[in-house]
């Protein structure tokens, strides 16, 4: 269970990156602080978290040759979501969609790499203790 909310927590900070760097690289989306921003890296990083492990699941019985994809794919979805849900993230344009997730999950991948070999490996290590 820890682990989980561990991995939530760096879902969500990963997404909070992965949104400011869209948001300052994309014209087509846009972003509203502080309020807007925190709504959407909240649902993003939920979604993310929620959606990843069951599409590596179902690539991993079915369709292995998109495993690779999983992590765009479930960028786009939780994207899709997020832009649906939240009032305070706008993203215009087809090619914006596809570019954002894009660039939101590099940036999130990067950060989420990042976060797990520091703060959370170091925050299990001393709950485990």
């Amino acid at each position: 269970m820890i682990r989980f909310l561990v991995n939530t927590a760096v879902y969500m900070a990963a997404a909070a990156i992965g949104l400011i760097v869209a948001d300052v690289l994309l014209d087509g989306l846009s972003v509203s602080y502080p309020m807007g921003f925190l709504s959407a890296a909240l649902i993003f990083g939920l979604i993310q978290a929620l959606v990843t492990p069951l599409l590596e699941r179902v690539t991993e019985r079915n369709a292995t040759a998109l495993a690779g994809g999983v992590g765009l794919f479930s960028a786009l979805v939780a994207l899709f979501v997020t832009e649906t849900i939240a009032d305070g993230l706008e993203v215009d344009g087809f090619s914006t969609w596809f570019f954002a997730a894009l660039v939101i999950w590099l940036a999130s991948m990067g950060a989420s790499l990042i976060l797990r070999a520091t703060v959370a490996k170091r925050f299990i290590e001393e709950v485990r203790d």
